[in-house]
């Protein structure tokens, strides 16, 4: 009764004092001695502070102190945490992670804020991607170009490839991964690749490689890189006004980076050699179709022109060589497609394939091949070359719908014989065999095929549960821009690829030719036995397996296929190139 009478008092002694704006500090302090002394009751930890009502602690408090309390309150952080957001542009998760010094924080002590327990790795929450990132003047400075033989050629380079593990990896040791999915280089490569810490696991070094995968684990490996080389014909710019960007791309020159191709690019060149950078994609071209290729620069023209692709009011006119003598008149082909490889784009008609229709027009026959103006109304992969082989006039150099493995008849009417697996296994077979699985854009070994077409039957039985109303995509495993088997080992360069720093070649930069070194045969493969050529640093590796390899320039058949964008056509816009000297009519294709 005393304890609550006295308490009252200081209270209304306290509130007296605070409206009156003086603090009576002695009065207090004795009401509180004889408080504690009479009744037992213990002060508070820090007794010089006056002990006050909560709701009158922030009145006797200062002007200051009150400024320092708004900070200090969850209100006021979460008014800061946005402000700083606001201003950095960065997300609180994006900050490095510091140790907490608040009592009512947590300090994480591993993964998910779990405690970890002895032997176990910390794995850090993957980073999200973002898609505004373009290349940049860093990225282009990895290597140089040089000129020979009419080719554009790319000096060898460091490069880091990376993944995230593969739900099929975890509780696999990487040993076990890269004996069973990257056997384009030996088991002892990699063991000596980790011991000069080329391979790293979430940043660290890894010198063991019994190391088990978990999930979220990003796998790095720095390897020395060797690019096929593509036709040398300068990237000729029919059209740059700020919005859009129009060149003629060459043959053999891939739009951007993609399997064994990064500097040997559209996107590369033109920010090496130009200084473009920052462009959208509004279309692609294969790799070895040549013509109009569109660009937008800016997102505003990229969405304008994305519209005007799916409202089919984009006009693409095509001119291709077919080989014997195509009908002439107009000719109209509906056949529906279906992807049978989205690794190596293999495509055939089928009926549970896509609708598609492209009309064509002979233009000139020369006694042998024909010029066909090609209009496709839909844009299927490889629509136009589809077409023309079920027609059964294949366009001149394709090495996929051109090829044997199809059949006597090379697909003509959809007659193939095979499933989608077995013809998948002969055209890796026939291109084997000829020394030329570059062309297919996979390793020379051709491992992963197995994968691919075990892939393909799934996808084909998957096709008849859904009766054949959609077409199944299974391309979305692998994020990389390569193919399983190449990524982590990056030196399984095709039969196509050369090595720049053992044949002779001519420096843009210093116009000086190398000679030639003295090698030996190996099959139809050389292997460099002396060097006197004085390449850049970091041509040379003495871990690279391609560096001890010269490979055979590509012959014009290898690079080049006789497809051609010739015209696009919008609503208020038109863009063209030259008609190739193989289309016109008195071409003749030489021995």
């Amino acid at each position: 009764m005393h304890v609550s009478v006295s308490v009252r008092s200081l209270i209304k002694y306290n509130r007296l004092s605070v409206f009156s704006g003086q603090v009576n500090r002695r009065l207090i302090n004795e009401v509180k001695h004889h408080i504690f002394s009479c009744y037992n009751v213990y002060p508070p930890l820090n007794v010089n502070r006056p002990f006050l009502s909560p709701r009158c602690e922030q009145s006797s408090s200062t002007m200051e102190e009150q400024a320092a309390a708004e900070v200090n309150s969850p209100e006021s952080e979460e008014k800061t945490t946005a402000k700083q957001v606001t201003e950095t542009g960065k997300r609180k998760s994006d900050e490095p992670d510091q140790a907490e010094t608040s009592g009512r924080g947590k300090r994480r002590r591993g993964a998910g804020g779990k405690k970890l327990r002895p032997g176990e790795r910390y794995i850090p929450p993957p980073q999200k991607r973002n898609p505004g990132v373009s290349f940049s003047q860093e990225h282009f400075g990895e290597t140089s170009y040089y000129f020979d033989g009419g080719l554009r050629k790319v000096y060898p380079y460091y490069f880091d490839f990376k993944t995230y593990c593969k739900g099929r990896w975890v509780g696999k040791s990487l040993l076990e991964v890269f004996k069973s999915e990257f056997r384009a280089e030996s088991v002892e490569y990699y063991q000596r690749a980790a011991r000069e810490g080329r391979i790293r696991l979430n940043e660290t070094p890894v010198e063991d490689l019994s190391v088990v995968l978990r999930n979220n684990d990003l796998m790095k490996n720095k390897v020395h890189r060797h690019e096929p080389p593509v036709v040398g014909r300068p990237l000729e710019v029919l059209v740059d006004d700020g919005e859009v960007l129009v060149v003629d791309k060459p043959a053999s020159i891939p739009v951007h980076p993609c399997g064994r191709f990064r500097h040997n690019t559209v996107i590369f060149i033109l920010g090496k050699e130009r200084g473009i950078s920052e462009l959208h994609t509004v279309h692609r071209l294969d790799r070895l179709t040549s013509g109009v290729l569109l660009f937008a620069r800016t997102l505003e023209t990229s969405k304008k022109l994305d519209q005007l692709v799916r409202d089919r009011q984009l006009e693409k006119e095509y001119v291709c060589r077919v080989e014997g003598e195509f009908p002439e008149g107009e000719l109209i082909c509906e056949e529906p497609i279906l992807v049978v490889s989205f690794k190596i784009g293999l495509c055939r008609v089928d009926p549970k394939g896509k609708e598609c229709r492209t009309v064509f027009q002979r233009l000139s026959f020369n006694g042998k091949t024909s010029v066909v103006r090609c209009l496709p109304l839909t844009g299927r992969t490889h629509q136009i070359r589809v077409h023309l082989q079920y027609l059964g006039f294949p366009i001149l150099n394709d090495p996929i719908y051109g090829s044997s493995a199809w059949g006597p008849d090379r697909g003509k009417g959809g007659l193939v014989g095979k499933s989608n697996e077995e013809l998948l296994q002969a055209l890796v077979e026939e291109h084997r065999s000829q020394e030329s699985l570059h062309l297919l854009d996979i390793p020379d070994d051709g491992i992963g095929i197995e994968q691919e077409a075990e892939k393909s039957r799934k996808t084909s039985e998957r096709v008849d549960k859904l009766d054949g109303t959609s077409e199944s995509n299974t391309s979305g495993e692998s994020n990389w821009t390569q193919t399983d088997t190449q990524v982590l080992t990056g030196c399984s360069s095709s039969s196509g690829a050369v090595n720049e720093v053992s044949q002779g070649c001519t420096d843009i930069n210093t116009n000086n030719t190398s000679q030639k070194s003295p090698t030996k045969s190996n099959g139809g493969q050389t292997e460099e036995t002396d060097s006197s050529h004085k390449a850049p640093p970091g041509t040379r590796d003495h871990l690279c397996s391609e560096c001890k390899l010269v490979r055979p320039d590509p012959t014009e058949k290898e690079l080049i296929m006789y497809l051609h964008a010739l015209r696009y056509k919008g609503p208020d816009f038109e863009y063209c190139t030259r008609l190739p000297d193989w289309a016109k009519e008195d071409w003749e294709e030489a021995d």
